[in-house]
């Protein structure tokens, strides 16, 4: 057990006590020093960590992917900065916040790894490959873009939009399942082989219909070999998975901070690799503008959510991402795992941490269709109070998102294996 994360966990819990009459706190604690592994197990701890969240009564929530709760030292930071901006009005946002966003930016491209003069805010992942996909400008009629089964609806969708508006042809490709990491990375290279006029791919660093997570830094070097630009939807994967966004190879990716890093809603960040950004078009609004911030024109929006990032990342480096990924990664593996032994169950992630983080689908077998589906995730709800998601997309079949997060105790997922190994048998 890590004493410096634990200090800095009871630090941060005090001043949840004392947050009337002082600002949030702005804990910024070293990684665990024990092992993250063994960290994951200590239930002690991680009953501490969630005690700065609030867990909805009688039921068991396992549905984290859509957003991430704030812990409470975020939340009464959010409250004191919307209540200044509340109470200064213009005098704030006018003269004196233009200082405070420069040091909230500088937090996230520490966060990054990145220079700050290749991110800008958003208001979400969706709006940032919405920038991505809409303003890549090197496609001309006659050349074709790529996606994949598991990219999100509404990626896909700008994909297609891509083929009706820029007159190129679009590919759309079915990941293998089972997945593994030379599957994946062959799937994408005989896909680009097979189409050499694709320029542009879609890619999902974490899947928010599977938890997939493909080997990105090979697909990267895959298609630049077939000459194939990759945007990166990274919506799911920054909190919870673990990388460098640098190391990861690609110039192009939209990420979220109201995910897994646990900021305020409708706070996003779109990065563009310096080099690169003459590719991606400027906003109708700001069309000669020469800097990343001209290419998302958003306009007048909650300026105490984004100030709040810091402090979402003052909470988020509290307890580490290592500790975060390896907790996600054990409460998976406690009901997956398990699962994957039921020939009546099919786990939709491999037994292997690098393709999967906390987020993890299943289906009962033979029963992929919606309607099959949708009965499953109710029967889960009104018969164990196990509150999951459907998801339809993947070409093997609709299926159960299980995303636990860090309210959530090894019972939870007991009581998953329970629920699903009784549906199954009928």
């Amino acid at each position: 057990m890590s004493e410096p994360t634990r200090r800095a966990v009871f630090a941060a819990a005090g001043a949840v006590a004392t947050a009337a009459a002082v600002p949030a706190p702005r804990a910024r604690a070293a990684a665990p020093a024990a092992d993250p592994a063994m960290l994951a197990r200590d239930e002690a701890y991680w009953v501490k960590v969630a005690g700065f969240y609030q867990r909805p009564a009688d039921v068991i929530q396992l549905e984290a992917g859509q957003f991430g709760s704030m812990a409470r030292p975020v939340v009464l930071a959010y409250e004191q900065k919307l209540e200044r901006i509340n109470r200064e009005g213009t005098l704030y946002t006018r003269r004196a916040m233009g200082k405070d966003l420069k040091a909230t930016r500088e937090r996230i491209a520490g966060l990054l790894g990145v220079g700050t003069d290749e991110i800008a805010f958003t208001r979400g992942g969706t709006e940032s490959m919405q920038v991505l996909i809409g303003g890549y400008n090197r496609l001309k009629p006659g050349d074709a873009v790529l996606y994949a089964d598991l990219d999100y609806d509404s990626m896909q969708t700008a994909m297609e939009w891509l083929g009706q508006r820029r007159g190129v042809r679009v590919v759309k490709i079915a990941l293998p399942e089972p997945a593994s990491r030379q599957n994946l990375i062959d799937a994408y290279d005989r896909a680009f082989a097979a189409n050499p006029d694709v320029r542009m791919a879609l890619i999902t660093h974490l899947s928010h219909r599977t938890g997939l997570i493909p080997p990105v830094k090979e697909i990267a070097e895959v298609a630049r070999k077939h000459n194939v630009d990759l945007l990166l939807d990274g919506g799911h994967a920054l909190g919870q998975a673990e990388f460098r966004l640098p190391e990861l190879g690609v110039d192009f990716v939209g990420l979220n901070l109201h995910k897994w890093v646990g900021a305020p809603l409708g706070v996003g960040v779109v990065y563009i690799k310096r080099e690169r950004l003459a590719e991606i078009d400027p906003s109708m609004f700001e069309p000669d503008s020469k800097t990343i911030d001209g290419r998302c024109h958003t306009g007048t929006v909650n300026y105490a959510a984004v100030l709040a990032v810091s402090d979402a990342i003052d909470f988020h480096e509290t307890i580490g991402l290592p500790a975060k990924a390896h907790r996600l990664r054990y409460l998976r593996d406690l009901w997956a795992e398990r699962l994957r032994e039921n020939p009546a169950v099919e786990v939709l992630t491999p037994n292997d941490a690098q393709l999967h983080a906390g987020i993890t689908s299943f289906r009962l077998k033979g029963k992929g269709s919606p309607e099959e589906a949708m009965k499953l995730k109710a029967a889960l709800f009104d018969r164990y109070r196990l509150f999951t998601v459907e998801r339809f997309g993947p070409a093997r079949g609709a299926c159960i998102r299980v995303s636990p997060s860090f309210i959530n105790r090894p019972e939870d997922l007991d009581v998953l294996v329970k629920a699903a190994t009784e549906l199954a048998r009928g």
